[in-house]
């Protein structure tokens, strides 16, 4: 059945649970986007059928500090629909009141666009101070400068980001992968889609799944590929695609993009997932060019070496070693994948003996590897939802809307699955896509905002019992690039060993938010090292727990905010 569908995905029947730990879990989440303001539906396509896929993948949102007054905003993209496009398919930027709700200054800001939106990356390209943002598209590409002022302007033929041809954009990053001080631009493409030559539902092998005719591909369309853009130092660009190597991978649907120093030497590879096709990572060389090692390094396929349909991507030390791990979100009837790095960028698949066999059930998305309960172990996040509205009629254990997942860090690399027990914002159903991590109410813990097709976003809002503390830690960028993207803090506490890196895309086609989050459990302190994206290295000792602590390049802490538990 598998080789006459579309999508690829191992029908692996469910790992058998083992007994619940009956450990108290002290994060729970409650979704409060409708009191909160978040009102704007995204729309994506059909909604009780969808006749092509460029309707079912969905699009990304971001946690930005636009106007750097220290509290994170959002900006949700959206799709429209064949036809007649909706008066409410825009993308949407939503004001930050400090006081738990948000106001929509999309017209304001000069963001209103429609459009078939895929991905969103933020970063501070211009090292002016305030973060821009770049969004891919089913058509052409979007660079917005921030003009600091509430307002963006695209710059997009400006940056000679323009490209001649219509593409479906995928993931992409802002990443200085040569380590100069300005933020370079890696955009994938998923697949070559035009809606004049794609068969209909049911047209074609694979046009089906599970004998029920479905919107047709990824597999038998045209695969999309990479693409690399040097940023000059003035605000243009330049296609670096041929000269660094990386225009060589091809043959894979790209999705989401996360920048990241898997191997450890200092400089920032490139990992892509990829969707019913081998996953990239592209080793930086360190001389301007990248070298394809997915398939060596393990992370191309997993550990049967079949190919998975690569959605999500979560960057983290779940077994707290120091090294960056990968988490990967696949299809219904296949397990979803954890890579743990031994340091030197080789992976090994132990997605099995972490426990997270026992769940098949969904095709999941956005993901993060973060503490959401600040018990000092990272745990697993991810959101759910099918892309075959209409499968559900005739095979009802596929339903459309399905739960957020949680899988809890139990430590000694074991996980335990939560759904209910996490609150009412996890156990609800949608159909839901990226998803952003970040503090929206400064309050000491990680909230999550998700895209939902077709409805409103969730805010999900995180209440953190239990006393465990916490630290966030903000990099600022004076020889490396403003945004300090690529910059990576290890923390040390009561004898753990945590990495985190500052990442402008992670999830599924998001970006979260940049300042830090390391839960500390009982620990009162830390004791933090940093390396620059431009390889400078400096220590910050007996960190207290419980605050915000900006450090910029070359200067320690240079401000620290207390903040009251909400």
């Amino acid at each position: 059945m598998a080789a006459m569908q579309g999508v690829s995905t191992r029908n692996v029947p469910p790992a058998v649970r083992g007994k619940p730990s009956g450990l108290p879990f002290h994060a729970r989440f409650t979704d409060i986007a409708q009191q909160a303001g978040l009102l704007g539906p995204v729309i994506y396509g059909g909604v009780t059928d969808k006749q092509y896929i460029l309707e079912t993948v969905g699009c990304g949102v971001a946690f930005v500090d636009y106007d750097n007054d220290g509290w994170l905003d959002i900006f949700v993209l959206s799709g429209t629909r064949f036809g007649t496009a909706p008066e409410e398919a825009t993308n949407r930027l939503y004001h930050n009141n400090r006081n738990g709700t948000f106001t929509d200054v999309t017209d304001k800001a000069g963001l209103r666009r429609t459009g078939w939106a895929s991905a969103v990356t933020v970063g501070d390209y211009n090292n002016d101070g305030f973060e821009d943002l770049f969004v891919t598209y089913w058509g052409q590409n979007v660079l917005y400068k921030n003009n600091g002022n509430g307002t963006f302007t695209d710059v997009t033929e400006k940056a000679g980001l323009l490209h001649p041809v219509r593409r479906w954009g995928s993931g992409c990053t802002f990443v200085d992968y040569n380590r100069d001080g300005y933020l370079d631009l890696f955009v994938g493409s998923y697949l070559d889609f035009d809606p004049k030559r794609v068969p209909k539902p049911g047209e074609a092998s694979n046009c089906n799944w599970k004998g029920v005719p479905v919107n047709c591909g990824p597999k038998g369309l045209p695969p999309g590929r990479v693409y690399l853009y040097k940023n000059r130092g003035d605000g243009t660009f330049e296609d670096v695609s041929e000269a660094s190597g990386v225009s060589k991978s091809k043959g894979s649907y790209c999705m989401t993009t996360v920048a990241a120093d898997f191997d450890n030497d200092g400089w920032p590879d490139v990992y892509v997932a990829c969707d019913s096709t081998p996953s990239f990572l592209f080793r930086n060389n360190k001389n301007g060019t990248f070298t394809d090692i997915g398939l060596e390094s393990g992370v191309a396929l997993n550990e049967d070496g079949m190919e998975q349909a690569g959605m999500g991507v979560g960057i983290g030390d779940f077994n707290l070693d120091g090294n960056l791990d990968i988490f990967k979100t696949h299809f219904a009837d296949d397990t979803h994948i954890l890579y743990r790095n031994d340091g030197k960028g080789n992976f090994e698949d132990v997605t099995i003996r972490a426990g997270l066999g026992v769940e098949t059930r969904y095709i999941a998305w956005g993901t993060g590897i973060e503490d959401l309960d600040n018990d000092g172990l990272p745990d697993l996040f991810l959101v759910t939802g099918s892309v075959y509205p209409e499968v559900e009629k005739k095979l009802p254990n596929y339903p459309f809307k399905t739960p957020r997942v949680i899988f809890r860090n139990l430590g000694g690399g074991k996980f335990e699955e939560l759904i209910d027990q996490a609150g009412p914002g996890i156990a609800a159903t949608h159909a839901s896509r990226g998803c952003a991590f970040g503090d929206f109410d400064n309050d000491g813990d990680v909230d999550v905002v998700v895209v939902n097709m077709n409805e409103p976003p969730s805010l999900l809002r995180n209440d953190v019992t239990g006393g465990g503390n916490w630290l966030k830690v903000k990099l600022v960028g004076v020889k490396s690039n403003r945004s300090a993207i690529g910059g990576r803090i290890t923390a040390r506490y009561g004898g753990k060993t945590q990495a985190r890196q500052v990442v402008s895309q992670s999830s599924f086609y998001s970006a979260s938010d940049p300042r830090q989050h390391f839960g500390l459990g009982t620990e009162k302190s830390a004791d933090l090292e940093i390396r620059w994206p431009n390889g400078a290295t400096e220590t910050v000792l007996k960190v207290g727990a419980n605050q915000l602590v900006t450090i910029r390049e070359g200067a320690g802490i240079v401000s620290s905010e207390r903040w009251n538990r909400g």
